[in-house]
């Protein structure tokens, strides 16, 4: 059960002997089983009890009626022991109305241990600052010298467990190009490394990686995933949006380097900066990524409330690592988020100068899928040809005026209107083509702000000004006098005295980096998350970051250079029984790529692979009438059409996201539809997805490209072999690989040259007969090496 294994330790010393923890041991028992009843939420708290907080009115320690809630280091004294234990079913806690089957043996052993030691509480790690710790003792001194390994094999040593050795170079280099830039080594780049004898060959690979242009585009990936960007608008009619210059400009920072704090700033408030640049506002738009009903759905008062409540809930879920929307209508359940705390951070996300739905399904905007405020970004042809229009407009309306003033005949005046909306019309079509990108925009005079009772958007209770949650350091405000503003919220995001904003990003990049972050529930740093595994680790990443100068690629430089990531994936099966998911850090991690890299590597291994940057979304091949059953028939685009070309072999960060109906080669192997924030994605092992990679047209047309280049080079078949497999695993085929996929090989030429047809079928691209039965054979075998285990795996 989570709550036990929560209950791990983290120090290295065994939970057995030592005292039980509060945050680490006790919050998440209380928290799975208490606090729905007897914590944060003042409107559902029971008895006049919380048991999240020891003091108070209302605290656990609290006396009333001759004892207490809980009683340091008296179990006889403790009504909640008592209430945990008895056999009296109507006494009992939690109540049989709850629907929860209580405390185990072991939750119950742990929680009697922590009221033994005198019932000591804490507040919740996330919510102090982070601090250094000094490195922890290890009995091998050789094994690492930074933080890092130093804070792991701690932890192994106590658990009893040595760090596995250095994984090859082979490993090493595919796992840090896949880990960097998303994209598989070539064939040239493997020699270069092994014949790289310098001491610091790793490390000056590490600073080539991160000085790629395809660094930014990987590491953009995963951040449009936690805003949830998209090219559609989602709910009723999904219509088109492009909000591409804003994946452009993450891209950008990414590879230049931006620190975190500008990062966040520029988002959260990027618009209100002194001097604010094309590049500032266009960050903004990561508060309009939410979805956006069509006008006439729902009133346009609920439809600003839907919108608001999703910006304050991306800000939770992107910066802070918090479950803000949970408050939205009541006090939070579980974290000391109060209702009102919601709405004061609701005031400073509510003033945008704009309407909250679309606007009409015509026009200009409605074409490149925008609505005001925004930003245009038009070519200087487009400049141009547009200043040649309005010349052209206004001396055709001048041509009008002057007839209709001189009575002139019918036939004149038509002509003339006609003239006017022929213009009119070019002139739509070409601003229909210059790209824009929505933005932040406040409103002169603020909107005020109420708390929604019980949620609800037109019942309104206290009004509250711009401000954030008390348990929380204060806001510090840039003008004395007025409101506070987004770019106070922006500046307190990344203050110093923040407890969250540097864990939450410094844990990401671990996620990253591992498959799972120190703290796995990486949406979620409140008492219902999980108890990082690594708490001193994590703060000292945290820390490094903020002093960097919030240097993301330091960061991940420091992270990789690290013993504990180059270690192997090999390990012996009571290893993964004992520690499935890696959490203790003994070996590397090993776990399924991202849909994204599984295209991209295949695309990029077969020569197919478009290095074009930047731009509107393109549209690979999809099964036909892939969007049918998610669209009406007002919906735009209501068809889905692909591009043709090099534009359909573009990295798949540039991919079409319509939120209804995601690319089914992304969602199959489990990508987010992309209408909320999604901080960590699921892994999932299903036949559909050996099903989608070993047929899928696009994947098989790259196997094809890779065959006849290989067939094109004389040589014999194992030679060929032995090059498609190190092009596209990374590594030289075993022997008894060799000797599989050749015997294959040999199966399919006999298969293909008895049936003509379907050689041809598949290889349409050969000439005939023989050249197209060759090309079908090595067609699957290189089809077969990109769908084996090692191919699809991080390693």
């Amino acid at each position: 059960m989570s709550a036990i294994a929560l209950a791990a330790p983290a120090s290295g010393q065994s939970a057995a002997v030592d005292a039980p923890e509060f945050n680490r041991d006790v919050r998440p028992i209380l928290a799975e089983h208490c606090f729905a009843c007897h914590g944060p939420d003042a409107a559902d708290r029971a008895a006049g009890l919380r048991l999240d907080q020891a003091n108070g009115e209302e605290g656990a320690y609290r006396e009333r009626g001759g004892g207490a809630a809980i009683a340091p280091g008296s179990l006889e004294d403790s009504e909640v022991w008592y209430r945990l234990v008895t056999e009296f079913e109507d006494e009992r806690m939690p109540p049989p109305e709850a629907h929860d089957e209580g405390l185990d043996e072991e939750e119950r052993e742990l929680v009697r241990r922590w009221i033994e030691a005198g019932a000591p509480y804490e507040e919740h790690w996330a919510f102090v600052p982070p601090r250094r710790r000094p490195f922890p003792l290890t009995d091998d001194e050789a094994w690492g010298t930074g933080a890092i390994d130093r804070h792991v094999l701690a932890r192994l040593e106590a658990e009893g467990l040595e760090p596995s050795p250095q994984a090859d170079r082979r490993t090493l280099l595919r796992r840090l190009s896949l880990d960097l830039t998303g994209l598989p080594p070539t064939r040239a780049e493997i020699r270069a490394f092994l014949e790289d004898e310098r001491e610091d060959a790793y490390e000056r690979l590490v600073d080539d990686l991160l000085a790629r242009p395809a660094h930014g585009e990987h590491a953009a990936r995963s951040w449009l995933d936690l805003v949830r960007f998209a090219d559609t608008n989602g709910v009723h009619h999904d219509h088109f949006r492009d909000h591409s210059p804003y994946r452009d400009w993450v891209i950008r920072a990414m590879n230049e380097g931006m620190g975190y704090d500008e990062f966040v700033i520029a988002q959260v408030a990027g618009d209100l900066l002194p001097g604010a640049t094309d590049d500032d506002r266009t960050a903004s738009g990561f508060l309009r990524l939410h979805m956006i009903i069509d006008r006439g759905t729902m009133l346009p008062e609920e439809s600003l409330s839907r919108n608001v409540i999703d910006r304050v809930s991306a800000v939770g879920t992107a910066f802070m690592g918090l479950t803000l929307q949970c408050a939205v209508c009541h006090d939070h359940k579980y974290d000391p988020i109060r209702q009102k705390d919601f709405f004061q951070l609701y005031a400073f996300l509510n003033n945008l100068d704009g309407a909250p739905e679309t606007g009409g399904r015509s026009g200009a905007d409605f074409a490149r899928g925008v609505q005001p405020p925004y930003m245009r970004f038009p070519t200087d042809e487009q400049t141009t040809r547009l200043a040649e229009l309005d010349r052209e407009l206004a001396a055709a309306r001048e041509a009008q005026k002057e007839l209709e003033q001189a009575a002139a005949t019918k036939e004149a005046i038509d002509g003339a209107r006609a003239e006017v909306r022929k213009l009119g019309r070019e002139r739509g079509r070409v601003e229909g083509g210059v790209r824009a990108v929505m933005v932040m925009k406040e409103r002169a005079e603020p909107r005020p702000a109420h708390v929604f009772v019980r949620g609800a958007y037109d019942r309104l209770g206290e009004e509250v000004q711009r401000d954030t949650p008390a348990f929380l350091p204060p806001l510090e405000r840039g003008a004395e006098e007025g409101p506070a503003t987004r770019l106070d919220l922006a500046r307190w995001l990344v203050a110093p005295e923040n407890p969250l904003t540097a864990r939450v990003a410094a844990n990401r990049v671990w996620q990253e980096l591992f498959g799972v972050g120190l703290v796995k529930t990486s949406e979620d740093f409140g008492t219902r998350g999980e108890w990082p595994r690594h708490l001193a680790l994590l703060d000292h990443l945290a820390l490094d970051l903020r002093e960097s100068g919030w240097d993301l690629k330091a960061l991940r430089r420091q992270i990789v250079l690290s013993e504990t990531y180059r270690q192997a994936s090999v390990a012996a099966p009571e290893a993964f029984e004992r520690d499935p998911e890696n959490r203790l850090l003994a070996r590397g991690s090993r776990y399924r790529l991202d849909a994204e890299v599984i295209r991209d590597q295949v695309l990029a291994s077969s020569g197919l692979l478009s290095p074009e940057m930047y731009g509107p979304s393109v549209k690979p091949p999809q099964p036909a009438g892939v969007w049918k059953a998610v669209t009406l028939p007002d919906s735009y685009p209501r068809v889905f059409e692909a591009d043709e070309g090099e534009a359909a072999r573009r990295r798949s960060v540039y991919t079409f996201w319509k939120r209804g109906m995601p690319p089914p080669q992304m969602t199959i192997l489990d990508a987010p539809n992309r209408e909320s924030c999604v901080a960590r994605r699921e892994r999932t092992n299903t036949p559909l997805q050996a099903l989608l990679l070993m047929n899928e047209e696009e994947y098989l047309r790259a196997a094809r490209h890779l065959a006849a280049a290989e067939i094109a080079i004389e040589g014999d078949d194992e030679a060929r072999l032995e090059r498609i497999y190190e092009t596209i695993t990374g590594r030289l085929p075993e022997a008894r690989v060799s000797v599989a996929l050749l015997s294959a090989l040999a199966d399919l030429r006999e298969l293909y040259g008895a049936n003509a047809g379907l050689a041809e079928e598949l290889c349409s691209e050969a000439a005939s007969g023989a050249d197209a039965a060759e090309l079908a054979a090595w067609t699957m075998v290189t089809s077969a090496v990109q769908n084996l285990d090692t191919t699809r795996t991080r390693d």
